[in-house]
């Protein structure tokens, strides 16, 4: 738990979502913007989420629909670059999520020095991208054979469009992934992006795992934020910044603002 602080400045802190733009590779990439048009793109995120107050930043390739559980290199490429040349203007802490490939997202967090990763390390799933199967093992070697090990690691162990194989419970998952694989966090979603969180579910995991970090993952909002907070230990937040709430428009530096005044007070109760 100590981390939080060391890592992020604050207790119950919000880590804002970055979402870049379809990518090379991607089915909706703009190959008239090109490249260039993602680094603008995510520039101007950058500062309104900063302007706005956020406590750090996570990029991610939410973009890159339908989802790989394995990646291609020009997506890692890609984001390496655009976060490279942005680099300069980041403020706050910063991690990175390439979905939905762990070993890629502990490469583009050594790359870039980013302080942490959100990842499906543990499990074994039936999802919309079929089988979705994991390694912990294999992937937390891989990240000391980088010299990866300063790089903090949240498992999302309730992840989007899918369901565990498997007839466990909840605190039984939360319990054995905190014994087997030690994460710096666990991550408790809704269905997709933008979907609430279970707070039911937040407090069985929190109450399972005292000492683990657990943040709500999905569907924090200014009018649950205080709820959510009042359980979790933090929040990993994307869509109620957009414009109107809408997952795939920009950053709206009010809502920002707004949002992070709810946290305050919340933080205050």
């Amino acid at each position: 738990m100590k981390w939080l602080r060391d890592e992020l400045k604050t207790d119950k802190p919000v880590i804002a979502m970055c979402h870049m733009p379809a990518l090379p590779g991607d089915p909706k990439y703009d190959k008239g913007k090109g490249v260039q048009g993602v680094v603008d793109f995510v520039a101007r995120e950058v500062e309104a989420l900063q302007e706005g107050g956020v406590d750090a930043i996570m990029f991610s390739n939410e973009s890159s629909l339908p989802y790989l559980t394995t990646v291609h290199a020009i997506t890692t490429a890609t984001m390496a670059r655009v976060i490279g040349e942005l680099r300069h203007m980041v403020t706050v802490p910063f991690g990175v999520n390439v979905l939905w490939d762990p070993t890629a997202s502990i490469d583009l967090a050594v790359a870039t020095g980013a302080r942490f990763v959100r990842e499906i390390f543990t499990g074994v799933y039936g999802s919309d991208f079929g089988i979705w199967n994991t390694n912990c093992g294999e992937v937390v070697r891989h990240r000391a054979a980088v010299s990866g090990e300063d790089v903090r690691l949240l498992f999302n162990i309730v992840p989007e469009a899918a369901a565990y194989l498997g007839d466990r419970t909840l605190a039984d998952i939360a319990k054995s992934t905190v014994f087997n694989a030690e994460p710096d966090g666990l991550c408790v979603s809704g269905l997709t992006a933008g979907a609430e969180t279970s707070a039911e579910q937040l407090k069985i995991v929190k109450d399972t795992v005292p000492d683990t970090a657990v943040f709500a993952n999905t569907g924090v909002r200014v009018t649950n934020v205080a709820q959510q907070l009042a359980v979790a230990d933090g929040a990993i937040v994307g869509t109620a910044l957009k414009r109107d709430g809408y997952i795939w428009n920009e950053v709206d530096v009010n809502r920002v603002k707004e949002f992070m005044g709810a946290v305050r007070d919340a933080r205050g109760a």
